[in-house]
């Protein structure tokens, strides 16, 4: 069995496993579609959807976390500050089948995010909520989203397949606010203008 690369040295000293929110309703995204993790840090994500056969892309200021990465077949890595305030080129000008969002909030990227998503596109979202305080970092507001908070986000954009708030145990005592949204809104057969629903995977 072969050794998983080092990043000593990059601030992900460590890769973690995926985040179960985001490999449970991975299945959900189109077969063979393009993946974005975004703020990708040790590249967790990247790393999933590369070995169910997804075309990804890492975005992040800091790309040490997945230079293991560079050069590899199916992936691509931009370097880029998501918080200067700027235009994200790969949000404005690309399409993605799924973007994921974990443990990371920069509230004024949401609405690029929305539309960098392609017709059917699936949103992951999982980050702090206000009352992580308590146990630790992050502390600040500005990190932590409110009650609710992404679902005003879908609220007319995306349909809404499930939603979490609330403390959890693991991997660390926190407090998490956790969507998996999809770009339709389309009204189904039959169901009085409401959307077709998603498949719930166990």
């Amino acid at each position: 069995m072969s050794t998983p690369p080092s990043t000593s040295g990059s601030p992900h000293a460590a890769i973690s496993p995926p985040s179960p929110w985001v490999a449970r309703f991975a299945p959900l995204v189109r077969a063979g579609g393009p993946v974005l993790d975004l703020a990708c840090g040790s590249g967790r994500h990247l790393r999933l959807f590369q070995t169910c056969n997804h075309p990804v892309v890492g975005l992040d200021r800091d790309l040490r976390g997945v230079a293991d990465l560079s050069g590899t077949a199916g992936v691509e890595l931009v370097e880029g500050d998501l918080e200067s305030g700027a235009p994200v080129p790969l949000l404005r000008d690309r399409r993605f089948a799924a973007i994921v969002v974990t443990n990371y909030l920069h509230r004024p990227l949401f609405p690029a995010i929305l539309d960098a998503l392609e017709p059917g596109g699936l949103l992951l979202y999982e980050t702090f909520a206000l009352g992580n305080a308590r146990f630790g970092r992050p502390a600040s507001p500005a990190f932590l989203l409110r009650s609710g908070e992404l679902l005003e986000v879908a609220r007319g954009r995306l349909q809404v397949v499930a939603y979490e708030h609330g403390e959890v145990a693991s991997p660390k005592a926190a407090v998490m606010q956790r969507l998996c949204a999809v770009k339709d809104l389309e009204a189904g057969h039959d169901l009085d203008g409401d959307p077709e629903p998603r498949p719930l995977p166990a």
